[in-house]
């Protein structure tokens, strides 16, 4: 047994260690014309003032649209003041769809004739200025239909906050293929031609989440969907709910596709039965063959992190590596109570709505 537990920690390294060896050195960036960005607000949004100015301060050009329910005092603001940059447009109140996706969807029918490059962000993010140019790269060269990012979340403190940031961080750093990349709303790009092609605002109608609808979609119509490596974009974390996030974006899963779910919960299961093994049965080698894959696969993280963000930013995602470190079963037993706790509902909580979702469609909604 102690042999297959060593395979298994071996596998997990190897598996961070191809994310780092395939970090691109060249980022390459391109700068076309007809390029916009569809950022969705909630009508309580502040403006963010840091996420304005890194978008301003992007290495491609775009015009910003922003998506909103029609009650943003901020976005009108922004409007007014940047009418050459910044349009916006009120998509109402949802009553069979989710509100992000109602938004989007009223975003996608306002679109320019010349409008060629669709970027979608989500507003808790802080891009770097290379985050349009780099999205924008594989699509300009032809080298894929649907392009994305993924979050790297930066924690408040290290207890709860840095412990979900310790499971996204499985995710994050995993080896991505294009036959098995699912798109992030918060950083995913397309062309206009794919977009038209999928039959964009039908693929969303009636759904919940945007990335998963828009990613199945991907797969069914066999598009190339490819995961930019060196774009895991901060995204701050802390308050309360914490664990309640990680629980939502399993049941976004689990309601799109059960299948995938069960297939990322098996490998979770696998590596928590293997440590319940190693703690209670397999003596000082096995938990010590656990904890050296541990902290190898946080020494590589750590050298990820440092190469995709910026100095502070890479300070604070590295108080997740520190549960991985310490109490890497707890990181595993975590992400799967997450897993198993979101296939124990169809009701999601999002953006002060309740939703019941099945097959990825909306059945009810109600406010919170």
């Amino acid at each position: 047994m102690i042999w297959l537990w060593a395979m298994l920690q071996a596998l997990t390294v190897a598996g961070v260690l191809n994310y780092w060896r395939h970090l691109p050195k060249d980022r390459k960036v391109e700068a076309p014309d007809g390029a916009v960005v569809i950022l969705s607000v909630r009508d309580d949004w502040d403006g963010g003032a840091d996420l304005i100015a890194r978008l301003k301060a992007q290495s491609a050009p775009f015009r910003l649209l922003l998506a909103t329910s029609g009650a943003c005092p901020a976005a009108e603001a922004l409007a007014a003041r940047e009418p050459g940059w910044v349009e916006a447009v009120a998509a109402g109140v949802a009553d069979d769809e989710g509100q992000k996706v109602h938004k989007l969807r009223a975003a996608l029918r306002v679109l320019r004739p010349d409008d060629r490059w669709l970027v979608f962000i989500d507003a808790d993010i802080a891009p770097p200025e290379r985050l349009v140019g780099r999205l924008l790269f594989p699509l300009v060269r032809g080298k894929a239909d649907i392009v994305t990012g993924y979050r790297l979340l930066l924690p408040e403190g290290r207890g709860i906050a840095a412990l979900v940031g310790a499971v996204e961080m499985q995710l994050a750093t995993l080896p991505r293929s294009p036959s098995a990349t699912m798109p992030w709303g918060g950083a995913m790009a397309m062309g206009r031609e794919v977009a038209d092609r999928l039959d964009l605002d039908a693929v969303l109608a009636g759904r919940l989440s945007d990335d998963m609808s828009i990613g199945l979609a991907g797969w069914r119509a066999r598009l190339r969907l490819r995961p930019v490596r060196d774009l895991l974009v901060a995204s701050p974390i802390g308050g309360g709910g914490l664990l309640g996030f990680g629980v939502r974006q399993y049941r976004h899963i689990v309601t799109n596709s059960a299948g995938m779910w069960a297939l990322a919960t098996g490998v979770v299961a696998v590596q928590a039965a293997g440590w319940l093994w190693a703690l209670g049965w397999g003596g000082w080698s096995a938990v010590a063959v656990g904890y050296g894959a541990a902290c190898g696969r946080a020494g590589v993280r750590s050298r990820i992190i440092g190469a995709v963000v910026e100095p502070e930013q890479a300070r604070l995602a590295r108080r997740s590596l520190w549960w991985d470190m310490a109490a890497p079963f707890g990181v595993t037993w975590a992400h799967l109570a997450v897993q198993l706790a979101a296939a124990a509902s169809r009701r999601i909580r999002w953006g002060g709505w309740d939703y019941v979702v099945r097959r990825g469609r909306v059945v009810r909604m109600t406010r919170a």
